[in-house]
Formats: structure tokens, sequence, C-alpha cells
């Protein structure tokens, strides 16, 4: 994390050079041949490739065990890049009901008009997900934990179900990041963060990053980025490689209070239910504890009053800021089902165990006592 990221340092820059620029000058007419014709690996264009962000996909691949990193100007980016890439007319791709909502928004209002079929089932339960192969089926996307449910996904039964029939096993890993979970290793064949979040932690930055394991697979993501035209910023890029530095020390703390707010949340009477995979009481807890290094610092809890307790709550925090997004340095609070979610059928949420009385909370690197007085002073006006 603090010393990965391969770059050309003619200087002995200590930190990785902000390349910023749109174009590279060729050493002659030859040269610029032999690098648009890949015989050589020069730099062209940055939306083609650039030092920085090259460092910043190393890095991050190198984390995930993988052998290829394309970095996108967001996490959505990285979605559609591998819709594009890896699905055709016709093609069937199932996934994880409760997942990041836009990701489920775009498959089914978009994509479905160019002729791709989609599924979204439990994937943590196995006989959902082969009930819903068909002969067409290309792709297995997970997302586990499960946004905002905090379900938990078997990653090496998956990869085995969809290799058995032909399909890929896409990962998004948002969640977890590679310091707590690294599917490639579990049977992958590619994965994907909204590098918005934990990865760069600080809650300044909009970006995305896939990484696979075949070098020839990253090739056919890498092209479709650059066609799309999705590449980040390489401001961006060195923003995300500082952020990764500390990621260790931010993922460490902020899951000791994870443990310690969801044991609080638990205990409290006004508190119908709590998920979150460091708990004994999480209906995945020993798989978790098998597939990932950590439980996180993600929180999904619904209060016994409902939604109007939930509103209740999350307009009365002060340190817990009322705002999507997740796995920054600042504890977050928010409501799914008419955020995150609202554009997913009020149907398909219930299935999909978004219930309108959810509430998400991402723990910060804040002091713990801080956050759990904080929750205690607003359950109080409910």
């Amino acid at each position: 994390m603090i010393h990965g990221g391969e770059f050309d340092n003619p200087l002995g820059s200590a930190t990785v050079p902000i390349y910023q620029t749109s174009t590279f000058i060729f050493e002659n007419a030859d040269h610029g041949a032999r690098c648009f014709s890949g015989e050589d690996d020069g730099y062209i264009y940055t939306r083609i490739g650039n030092p920085t962000i090259h460092a910043l996909e190393t890095l991050v691949a190198d984390l995930e065990g993988g052998s290829e990193g394309i970095a996108t100007s967001s996490g959505m980016a990285a979605v559609n890049t591998l819709y594009m890439a890896l699905l055709s007319q016709g093609d069937h791709m199932i996934s994880s009901a409760a997942v990041y909502g836009p990701s489920r928004v775009v498959m089914e209002q978009h994509w479905a008009r160019f002729g791709v079929e989609s599924t979204y089932v439990n994937t943590a339960n196995p006989d959902e997900i082969l009930a819903a192969f068909k002969p067409n089926t290309r792709m297995l996307y997970v997302e586990t934990p499960a946004n905002p449910t905090m379900d938990i996904t078997d990653l090496r039964l998956c990869a085995k179900i969809a290799h058995d029939r032909g399909a890929l096993l896409v990962v998004d890993n948002t969640f977890c990041s590679p310091y707590l979970q690294r599917p490639l290793e579990l049977g992958a064949d590619a994965v994907f963060h909204s590098m918005t979040k934990f990865l760069n932690g600080h809650a300044d930055i909009v970006a995305g990053m896939i990484i696979t394991k075949d070098k020839a697979l990253g090739k056919k993501l890498r092209g479709m980025m650059v066609n799309m035209g999705c590449n980040m910023d390489p401001h961006q890029a060195y923003l995300v490689i500082r952020g990764i530095k500390t990621l260790g020390i931010r993922i460490e703390r902020s899951q000791q209070n994870a443990m310690k707010v969801a044991r609080f949340l638990e205990s409290h009477p006004k508190v119908a239910w709590v998920k979150y995979p460091g708990l004994e009481s999480h209906p995945q807890h020993e798989l978790a504890k098998t597939q990932m290094h950590g439980f996180g610092s993600m929180i999904s809890f619904e209060l016994k009053g409902g939604l109007d307790a939930g509103k209740v709550l999350m307009n009365n925090v002060k340190v817990a800021i009322l705002a999507v997004s997740l796995g920054g340095v600042e504890t977050l609070i928010q409501h799914p089902a008419s955020m995150t979610h609202s554009k997913v059928s009020h149907e398909a949420k219930l299935k999909a165990g978004i219930t309108d009385g959810l509430v998400r909370y991402s723990v910060g690197i804040e002091d713990v006592d801080d956050l759990i007085d904080d929750l205690k002073l607003g359950l109080e006006k409910i």
C-alpha cells in the first residue's frame, strides 16, 4: 500500500508525479507509429494511458493479486465498461438482488434496451443462483457484502458455479477493499471498485478501478474503456495513491469502531435488528470469517419504529453526516430506500431485503465513544 505502484522516476521523486498532460511527445515519426501499433509501450494520449494513472493501476492490481488494472472516471464507469465489454445482445446476466442501486438500474432500464437480459437473486443462496442460470448466461455479477443488506455471498462456490457453466464471475469489492477481501484469489475473473470509497477514503474524488486475473481479459476491458472515453484524471489518480497509503490504518480503526457500534445497536431496546458480518447473529458470520480478513465498517439496521423512527434518528445525529457514499474517514448515515436505491422498484427492493426502515451506517475513524453518544442522543429523540 505504501511502496507499491511502478512509475518511471528519473528525478528521484519520493511520490508519484502528476503528469497533468493530455498528449505526449514522440521521439520521431517512427516512434509514434510504433506506439500506435502496440510495438512500443510509450505513452500517446491520457485517455489511452498516463504514467500517474498507470502507477495507480499497478498498485491496485498488486493489492488484489491481479495482472491488469484499468482505472476509470467513476465506479459506474467501471460497471458500464464491464457490461459493454463482456455482454452482447441476447446475453444474460445474473446479479445480486441487493446490489448498488445504479448498477441494477442501468442494466434494467438501459442495457435491456439493447437486448441484454438480467435476473436478480439472493446470491447468498446458491440454489437461487443455480435456478437462474440459462444457456445464454455469460456473467455472474456479485456484490459481497451486499449493498445495503450486508448479506455475504460465497465467492469460491460462485466461481465454481459460473465456470462450470461457461460464465465469468465479476465481483464488486467496494465494501471490503483488497485489504479485507481479494476475490481474484477466490476464483473471480474480474473485480472492481468504486475507488471513491475505501481506497481513496477522504470523500474528495470520484473514481473506479477494474482488475483482472487474465491479461487477455484485461486488454479487452482496457480497449473498451479507452473507446468509451471514461478514463480517470491524473490528478485524481495521484489523490487515490495518496489515500491508499493509509488504507490499512483507516480500515483497522473504522472496523474496530464498527464492532463496538454494532454491539451497541444490537443491545438497544429501540433497534429491531442489526446486520454486521462481525456479529455472531449475522446469518453468514462463519462464511465471512473464512473469506474476509476482517468484518469491515458497514452496518445496516432497522429501528422498531420503522421509517419514521429512522428519519428521526438521521435528522438528529450530529457527528455522523447525513450523506450518501461510504468508506471515508468520516461516519455517514443514509436511507437506501429513498436515496441510493430510490430508482429500484418497490417490489424489487422488498425482494432484495431493502425495507423502508433500513438505515445504512458507514463507520469512520472518529472516537468511538463520540459515535455511540451521537447515536444515543439521536435514539432518545424517537
